[in-house]
């Protein structure tokens, strides 16, 4: 307990601010350390899971609001009810690929939840271009994040709720 946790109201408890984490798709969900980029696996972006998806239908894994779409389409910034930002990030080195196996259905500012399709993901193009398609779920501003939890591993359905963060109050 902190010299002046005293201060804090009641409802600021990690507890109270803690926002559900889900599958962005059908597959085999990692702890982001197995993820073979090491900008993602050794965390240098934030900490988070990712998804080795068995199809290419990308959903949201988290209620929140779209803060950015980046233009080459690999990526979008989500935005949580408790301060929180998360990176989603569609396969590894895709910016390259300057957006042609993505088909993002958000924009920025869209309010979107575990059943949004963010986007579709054509997993062929990826294999054929030689990239990982790895789905990366990254949390950006680790310095908000409390707590985070990973309730599971291994084959998950799109839409399963895996997890938990929370931010600091």
């Amino acid at each position: 307990m902190g010299l002046f946790d005293f201060l804090k109201k009641k409802d600021e408890t990690p507890e109270n601010n803690s926002i559900k984490l889900y599958a962005p798709a059908n597959g085999k969900l990692v702890s982001i350390d197995e993820v073979s980029d090491p900008v993602f696996s050794q965390k240098m972006m934030g900490d988070g899971f990712a998804v080795i998806p068995t199809d290419g239908k990308i959903t949201s894994p988290v209620a929140g609001k779209v803060l950015s779409v980046f233009p080459t389409q690999h990526a979008v910034g989500i935005l949580l009810e408790n301060g929180v930002e998360i990176l989603l990030h569609m396969g590894l080195d895709t910016v390259e690929l300057n957006g042609g196996p993505f088909e993002t259905a958000v924009k920025e500012g869209d309010e979107v939840n575990e059943n949004t399709v963010v986007s579709t993901v054509d997993l062929a193009a990826l294999e054929a271009a030689g990239k990982d398609n790895a789905i990366v779920v990254v949390f950006t501003n680790m310095d908000k994040v409390a707590d985070f939890k990973l309730d599971t591993t291994g084959t998950i359905s799109a839409k399963a709720e895996i997890g938990s963060i929370s931010a600091n109050a």
